[in-house]
């Protein structure tokens, strides 16, 4: 298995413990025999369990538990089973019905487990049953993708807006935390000193939230800045979005030839990427790699992803990739336009780049000709050229026609016309005849331009 760094599936006791940190930290008042042992990793055999909705005929419940063994093998689990039961909703108490959620202690004892993954978000109540019932841990599709989220963020921002969602995601679970400053059983006596600690630590993590917030803020002014000034440029911008291990990364990489860093693995980049693409007609725009989707993706990590996401907002064309070689691809592409329905942008242009063409079956046929789609590999290279053409096609649309003679001495607003549209020159005795298709705030400019130059000629 993977070595991998204490945080690990176990991350939300880490990032509980840094934030409640200072003399009355977990660790500080767990014993130095008790800590060793909360602190080492073992090998972590995951079962994973889920339900199969009859109601619910867009995503199967087999598809479901193979991404999520997935998710638990990028994590560093070892996935030793997995079992569903046929139900429209889960149990309030065991999530499985009572009688098939005792079942597990056999498995249990059958595989050897000593970590349950449930597939779907669990509130405190079913954790802490299920925890009682098997005593192992317990995780649920929410905690294990967000544990991912962290070992994958490289950057502050990254690592930010993990670190919110993280808080946002175990505030309301903290209190199964604090078990060892209470006596066993109820009634009186066991009150007070827990209690209090865990009112202390619950103020403790959401001042922590709040500053997270306000370092995100400062992010988000940035970005916002940062688009203000591509804006003033009349820079086009597409943003790539797409389910997990879409092959994005590679995609930016083939229209940019670049080396960003891409794997063959779910969530391989989080932090997002942006690279200088030259469309055929020699107009340049920034294309952004933006964190990948997946089904059940949690609300938390949306919200705190928000100033990462805000590229998809901001940006003129949508490039959504999608695994052509994937079965499910049509449920994946139902996932991805869920989220983007979520921030606002689900009808914003778009193209959508059905990818890894080389590895569909010889007898596939050729893919159907549209106006919307486009089909390519990223990896070989087939298709990036036409890619390209009808990126450059779709931002067209978006343009304005101008025809303008632009005087000698505005040099730099034809140079800037010629990265920023389609267009052609013209050398004429009374400046540059500039024609074709620009962005809105150019093409006025060059009209005015070729406006000032005609009256000061009358003068």
């Amino acid at each position: 298995m993977t070595e991998r760094r204490a945080a690990g599936l176990s991350y939300r006791w880490a990032s509980i413990a840094a934030v409640v940190g200072g003399s009355g930290t977990i660790l500080e008042r767990m014993s130095e025999r008790s800590r060793m042992i909360d602190l080492t990793i073992p090998d972590e055999r995951a079962f994973l369990i889920g339900l199969d909705n009859p109601d619910d005929h867009g995503w199967p419940v087999e598809r479901s538990l193979a991404e999520l063994a997935a998710l638990a093998e990028t994590a560093g689990a070892t996935v030793v089973g997995s079992a569903f039961q046929r139900r429209p909703e889960p149990d309030p108490v065991w999530y499985f019905g009572k009688g098939r959620a005792a079942e597990l202690v056999e498995e249990k004892a059958l595989h050897d487990f000593n970590l349950l993954i449930v597939d779907d978000e669990l509130d405190p109540k079913q954790q802490r049953s299920l925890e009682k019932l098997l005593e192992i841990k317990v995780l649920d599709r929410s905690a294990l993708i967000i544990d991912i989220f962290a070992r994958h963020a490289k950057t502050k921002e990254g690592r930010l807006q993990v670190e919110l969602a993280a808080l946002e995601y175990h505030l309301p679970r903290l209190t199964r935390m604090w078990t060892h400053l209470s006596r066993t059983g109820g009634g009186i006596g066991t009150r007070g000193p827990g209690e209090s600690q865990l009112e202390t630590d619950r103020r403790l993590i959401r001042e922590k939230i709040k500053k997270v917030r306000a370092d995100l803020d400062n992010v988000k002014r940035h970005r916002a800045t940062t688009a203000r000034q591509r804006d003033r440029h009349e820079v086009a911008s597409a943003a790539l979005v797409g389910y997990t291990n879409a092959g994005k990364s590679t995609l930016l990489n083939a229209l940019a030839d670049s080396d960003v860093y891409a794997a063959d693995m779910l969530f391989a980049t989080l932090d997002p990427t942006s690279r200088q693409v030259v469309l055929p007609t020699g107009q340049r725009m920034v294309v952004t790699d933006t964190v990948g989707f997946i089904n059940k993706l949690p609300h938390d990590l949306v919200d705190a992803f928000r100033a990462t996401l805000e590229e998809v907002m901001r940006a003129d064309l949508l490039l959504e990739v999608v695994d052509a070689a994937d079965p499910d691809f049509v449920g994946q592409q139902t996932a991805v336009q869920a989220v983007l329905d979520e921030l606002g942008a689900g009808d914003k242009p778009r193209l959508t780049v059905y990818n890894k063409l080389d590895l569909l079956p010889a007898d596939a046929g050729a893919p159907p000709a549209s106006e919307h789609a486009v089909f390519v590999s990223a990896a070989t290279g087939a298709g990036i050229d036409l890619l390209r053409q009808r990126i450059s096609d779709t931002l067209r649309h978006e343009m304005v026609a101008v025809d303008a003679v632009v005087p000698y001495e505005r040099g730099e607003l034809v140079a800037r016309a010629r990265t920023s549209g389609d267009v052609e020159e013209a050398y004429e005795e009374r400046g540059v005849r500039v024609s074709g298709h620009l962005p809105p705030a150019i093409a006025s400019e060059l009209t005015a331009a070729g406006r000032r130059r005609r009256t000061a000629a009358r003068g």
